[in-house]
């Protein structure tokens, strides 16, 4: 599905396969001479990586991706959309060099990092409160379901992201601490001590750079994440010397997981350990990249392609914190909202600030389901920046739901549904044939849509009864529609009757009659298309209902 898309990748303008080209650069750069550059570029260009590959030893190694999460809170949006974002640039690298270069995408998680604070809305806060300053791993959980509070967050992460169908290799800072996987950078770490404390000290404040020290040692009798100036350092031991205020003086390797780095030294450890090729992070981390790039490169490695996305925002428009918990967890995401809307939402402008909350929703369900009605029509230079083309890796589904999520609200509230089985009686007439079976994108809108009708649109209705001038035109659309066949489902001869009585009664803008019969009828400010309704809905029951509206009884 990724091959043969070398020219459309090369030419496409959305930001994934911007992104994409940029990391196909930077790794062609990063492993070979600029001869040797010049030649794999030509052969890649002309749809040839696998020459490319074949030719150069060193473009052999998979391009790595990396994200990162940090789970001193619950897993929230955020993490889910570096995964969700970083995924897309990956799929279209293997688009633009024809699906030959292996790839991995690493999640990676900070778990080793000490609990600096109790997080919001977590049970136990005081067991919590007990454990600060341990290792994330050693936390105590407080949801009683995993040996640490690190290992729960860990978990919640994975699920959702499984559920997603991600192709990723989870990775643990404490594993990897304590494999030793990182000793060898570590003990360079330690051997370039000075170059590494020349790029820290310089953004720190006076008092903290008297005793500031890249290395944090996990104390031998609390066990706790140390915040301790390095007082010796044995680079032949591979050893520091640090004072611990439980046990005095105490010296231990900075390999085996004795110690583990503040976060910028060990983000360019990481980079360097592990040779990541690529990481997004958010805008608020823009001079950490810096300096942890500068750190990189003293420690000999390459910082890695990547970009600055804007910040999520809460319904306040303050930025979310994964402490705080101010933002959409993904699983109240889901029980709103398709997977698919989440991720449509993570593609849209990733450069812009946009609020997160639960009034997004329903706008990304049907903007997704628009895209996906539109992407069979494009031709093919279309088709691979369309949204769906990236949230689906270039394998969009060919059809996407016969009714929008808008409308499946209003119908929940006007039908007084509660179950999946009422909704999909009102379509027996409108899509005879249609079946959960053979419907499966409809029959999860519907539980989305009764779940979000309950909670957010059925406190806030508000009726209003109508004026007079509305009064008129609801009692003569009644009239026309009870002219038509009580059979109807043709939802555009039912749309041209509203029109026409909207003209007929000089509403000026038209769109003042739509309002009328939204607000009258259906109590909110805006809706679906009203002749589909209407038609899922049933004439009789819609003439009953412009009846009791122009009567006024829906504003009782």
């Amino acid at each position: 599905m990724l091959q043969n898309l070398e020219p459309l990748a090369r030419e496409a303008r959305s930001w994934p396969f911007e992104q994409a080209r940029n990391l196909l650069a930077h790794v062609l750069k990063k492993r070979l001479s600029e001869a040797e550059l010049n030649a794999a570029r030509l052969l890649i260009d002309a749809g040839k990586a696998d020459e490319a590959l074949a030719t150069f030893e060193a473009l052999q190694r998979p391009v790595i991706l990396e994200t990162g999460y940090g789970p001193s809170g619950l897993p929230h949006m955020g993490t889910f959309g570096e995964v969700a974002r970083t995924t897309m640039v990956r799929n279209a690298f293997r688009a633009l060099t024809g699906d030959h270069w292996p790839t991995r995408l690493i999640a990676f998680s900070d778990d080793m990092d000490g609990l600096r604070k109790v997080p919001d809305g977590v049970p136990n806060p005081e067991m919590l409160r007990e454990d600060l300053h341990l290792p994330l791993t050693k936390v105590r959980d407080p949801f009683g379901t995993h040996d640490s509070f690190g290992a729960h967050n860990n978990a919640r992460l994975r699920a959702f992201l499984d559920s997603f169908g991600f192709d990723y290799e989870f990775m643990s800072s404490t594993e990897q601490y304590r494999s030793g996987r990182f000793d060898a950078v570590l003990l360079r770490m330690l051997e370039r001590y000075d170059a590494v404390m020349a790029i820290m000290l310089p953004t720190l404040g006076e008092e903290r750079r008297a005793t500031y020290s890249p290395f944090l040692p996990i104390s031998p009798v609390t066990g706790h994440v140390l915040q301790v100036p390095t007082l010796e350092r044995n680079v032949e031991a591979g050893t520091i010397v640090f004072d611990d205020p439980a046990g005095g003086r105490t010296e231990v390797p900075v390999t085996g997981g004795h110690v583990k780095l503040q976060w910028k030294p060990d983000w360019a450890m990481r980079w360097t350990a592990l040779d990541i090729d690529y990481e997004m992070s958010g805008k608020d981390l823009i001079e950490s990249v810096r300096e942890s790039s500068k750190v990189c490169r003293a420690l000999g490695g390459t910082p890695p392609e990547g970009f600055n996305y804007e910040l999520f925002l809460d319904i306040e428009g303050k930025k979310i914190s994964k402490s705080k918990g101010n933002g959409l967890t993904m699983d109240e995401w889901l029980r709103y909202g398709t997977p698919e809307s989440l991720s449509w939402y993570m593609f849209q402008s990733p450069k812009s600030a946009k609020s997160l909350h639960f009034n997004v929703i329903p706008r990304a369900i049907d903007d997704y389901l628009s895209f996906i009605d539109q992407y069979q029509a494009q031709e093919p230079a279309k088709q691979i920046d369309n949204a769906v083309w990236s949230i689906h890796a270039g394998d969009p589904p060919k059809v996407a739901s016969p009714v929008s999520f808008s409308l499946l609200l209003n119908l929940v509230g006007v039908a007084n549904a509660s179950t999946r089985d009422q909704l999909w009686a009102y379509f027996a007439k409108y899509l005879p044939d249609a079946t959960p079976e053979n419907e499966p994108t409809l029959d999860r809108l519907m539980g989305h849509a009764l779940n979000y009708y309950e909670d957010f649109v059925k406190p806030s209705k508000t009726y209003r009864a109508p004026t007079e001038q509305e009064r008129a035109a609801f009692e003569d659309l009644a009239a026309r529609l009870k002219a038509l066949p009580a059979d109807t489902t043709d939802g555009e001869v039912i749309q041209g009757e509203v029109y026409a009585v909207g003209k007929a009664h000089d509403f000026q803008p038209l769109r003042a009659w739509f309002g009328a019969l939204y607000e009258v009828l259906l109590g909110a400010s805006q809706g679906p298309r009203f002749g589909s309704f209407a038609a899922i809905y049933g004439l009789p029951q819609t003439i009953e209902l412009i009846e009791k509206g122009a009567r006024g009884e829906l504003a009782g």
